[in-house]
């Protein structure tokens, strides 16, 4: 007998958190000889296998979707378990991060109260567009990203303050916004039906990928300006072209999608999900490997 359903393990997306991961990344890439390496070990596993996971499965359960969601193509039927099994998680991965500090615990419990906002029916962010797309952002970004590098260094909270910290920061929240709403670009019948008025939704489908292109384009342009002015131009080198297989593959995605609407679909989605977060994790995994 399984310690948890099927239904209960799909719902917790576990390998779709990694899309998050050059979030954490990015904290270790700055200043990566002052890392606590224990720390930083203990805080991935609690990130991506508690507190990710965790939101993903409590947003499934109210959600109840019937059509493709980020990561499932099918999703199956959600129980009572999975909502249990969620608070659960949340709980072990904060208890967990007690090995590093309070502060730290603290700030994991804040962000899963925000996650949990999004779908919640008391609250449920997912039905205002612009808020949701910037409270989403800036939690998923900007904050998982000071909690991580004050959790990893060991330095006084008044260090976040610097630009140095806070440039890279904002620049995490700027991806997200850059992508929030192309990843939704295929849940539109779904969402209309159920009263989830969605930034993607609210754009349009040709309109999700003109606002995503420009963001992207200001994103990569902060990113590169933030790289030559803080490291070197060879890591903007490495910066731009191991971003280049994502702008190809979302130009040639759009070029089709002008031609058969139908294109902007899950799967295609997916791909640029995965594409994404492999090129950004081999960046910035390189990076802490040259700079260590």
């Amino acid at each position: 007998m399984s310690l948890i359903s099927h239904s209960t393990l799909k719902h917790l997306r576990i390998t779709f958190s990694f899309n998050l991961l050059p979030i954490f990344l990015f904290g270790l890439v700055i200043t990566p000889q002052s890392i606590n390496w224990i720390d930083a070990i203990v805080l991935f596993l609690c990130w991506h296998f508690f507190i990710y996971p965790a939101s993903n499965g409590f947003n499934s359960y109210f959600d109840k979707d019937k059509e493709s969601i980020s990561g499932i193509k099918y999703p199956p039927k959600v129980t009572k378990e999975l909502y249990y099994f969620s608070i659960t998680l949340d709980g072990i991965g904060i208890l967990l991060v007690l090995c590093i500090d309070l502060p730290t615990a603290i700030s994991m419990f804040i962000y899963g109260l925000i996650s949990k906002a999004y779908s919640h029916p008391s609250i449920r962010l997912k039905k205002r567009p612009i808020v949701s797309w910037i409270i989403v952002s800036l939690f998923q970004g900007y904050f998982v990203f000071l909690v991580t590098y004050w959790a990893v260094h060991d330095i006084p909270i008044s260090i976040l303050a610097t630009s140095m910290i806070q440039i890279p920061a904002l620049l995490t929240t700027m991806m997200l916004m850059s992508a929030y709403p192309i990843t939704q670009v295929y849940q539109h019948k779904e969402d209309r039906e159920r009263g989830d008025f969605t930034l993607s939704l609210s754009l349009g489908i040709l309109g999700t990928f003109h606002f995503t292109a420009l963001a992207f384009i200001m994103t990569t342009l902060g990113y590169a300006g933030y790289f030559y002015y803080y490291q070197d131009l060879q890591t903007l080198l490495l910066y731009l072209t191991l971003m280049t297989p994502l702008f190809i593959y979302y130009v040639s995605w759009y070029q089709e999608v002008r031609e058969n609407i139908e294109l902007a679909d899950f799967e295609h989605t997916m791909k640029l999900n995965r594409l994404s977060a492999l090129c950004l994790n081999t960046f910035f995994l390189l990076l802490i490997i040259i700079n260590a």
